[in-house]
């Protein structure tokens, strides 16, 4: 009779599962946080519904499809480790999408700049012109030591975590492999001194040194936080002796404001803004834009994005080439800003840019990517199921005068 008394009292202790649950990590019900009643991922849904469903139109449903699905990776390989590591992943199915390109977009990208015309966007004059002034734009020459993998169209498989060789150093870095696509339209040439003007968390900074081009760079962010993981990002790609006061230097400055101390300087600007950031917010609820207490400073992102691209444009030299680039599909992030700064920049510094046509780059890569069709203004990776890659903007100006 005890052995069954004490069958029944287990039986009881085991159906409570908090028998199971450390004393210290039990909690009662009451106490538990409550679920928030609108989440920032489903406000971010709403707002991309009711905006990029008139902006893509037709588009939408199949780019919507694809950003709340898993996205794709690519392996940027870094050139100074040691490990065999692309053999590696050529293994695995892998391809080096800089090598798989469309032979016609190569033939063309001799001829970047080839459409001579003044277009009028907004009210606003922009000079498309291939020869203004007797300034040639630089024909456009892919480095041949960049190379990012990824997998084939449709296959998702991921890719495992990068591990250090024998000096320490991680054989890949994992990003989102459009996010090449703004170094290599920023055409560093050798002996360039560059600027990455929001250079954290570091993909691209990365990028720029794999060219082994870069004579000077000089990489900056606003954020302390951000800054520090840049620098443990380098220390895990780049060697020491790479990283001297020479060759780099790390910068933790309000970007916004470069032009007044360090202006006509730089050959190449890089000015990759703070944006929406439109996957994470709609996967990520931690560090949410479309939080609620994150409002003002949501709708204050296109008038930040306007003032880091007149910096960058006033940190070039005359004859340099600033390359702006953002990871949303929103039109007044990207287009908007871009037509703003190119009147700024002539009304109030009597500064001229000209737009640099970057089709050739994407019909040299439209095997691996999609890209938005009839931009006036840049060109856009947009998320595709079978290549599910970006949103990725970018357009190419060059400074004149």
């Amino acid at each position: 009779m005890a052995l069954f008394m004490d069958t029944r009292l287990l039986l009881r202790k085991v159906k409570d599962l908090r028998f199971f649950t450390p004393r210290r990590n039990r909690v009662k019900a009451k106490w538990a946080a409550t679920p928030t009643k609108h989440p920032p991922t489903s406000l971010s849904l709403q707002h991309f519904d009711a905006t990029y469903s008139v902006q893509l139109g037709k588009l939408w449903p199949s780019v919507r499809a694809a950003m709340l699905s898993e996205r794709k990776y690519g392996a940027l390989l870094n050139n100074f480790s040691h490990d065999a590591i692309l053999a590696e992943l050529e293994a695995q199915g892998c391809r080096n999408f800089l090598r798989d390109i469309d032979t016609k977009g190569h033939l063309c990208l001799g001829q970047e700049s080839e459409v001579v015309a003044d277009v009028e966007y907004s009210g606003i004059s922009i000079s498309k012109a291939s020869d203004v002034d007797g300034h040639q734009p630089s024909p456009l020459h892919l480095s041949p030591h960049i190379k990012c993998l990824v997998f084939p169209r449709g296959d998702i498989t991921r890719f495992k975590p990068a591990r250090p060789d024998v000096c320490g150093l991680l054989g890949y870095y994992l990003m989102d492999a459009a996010s090449v696509l703004p170094c290599l339209a920023l055409n560093v040439q050798e002996g360039h001194n560059v600027l990455d003007l929001c250079a954290a968390p570091g993909g691209k900074t990365l990028a720029l040194l794999q060219t082994q081009s870069v004579g000077f760079l000089c990489v900056n962010d606003a954020s302390v936080s951000r800054t520090l993981r840049l620098r443990r990002v380098l220390n895990s790609y780049i060697p020491k002796s790479l990283l001297t006061d020479q060759k780099l230097r790390i910068t933790c400055f309000d970007g916004t404001k470069w032009g007044d101390f360090e202006s006509n300087t730089f050959d190449r600007v890089l000015v990759d803004v703070p944006c929406t950031t439109d996957r994470h917010s709609l996967m990520e609820d931690e560090n949410n834009i479309f939080n609620k207490s994150r409002t003002s400073e949501r709708r204050r992102l296109p008038q930040l994005q306007l003032e880091l691209l007149m910096a960058g444009i006033a940190a070039a030299c005359p004859g340099g080439e600033i390359l702006y680039s953002t990871c949303t599909l929103s039109q007044i992030q990207n287009q908007t800003v871009v037509e703003q700064a190119i009147y700024l920049a002539r009304e109030n510094h009597s500064i001229n840019l000209q737009v640099v046509d970057l089709q050739p780059l994407t019909h040299m890569f439209s095997k691996t990517f999609h890209f938005a069709p009839d931009l006036h203004l840049g060109e856009m990776v947009i998320p595709h199921l079978a290549a599910n890659f970006g949103p990725i903007y970018m357009c190419k100006l060059r400074r004149l005068t």
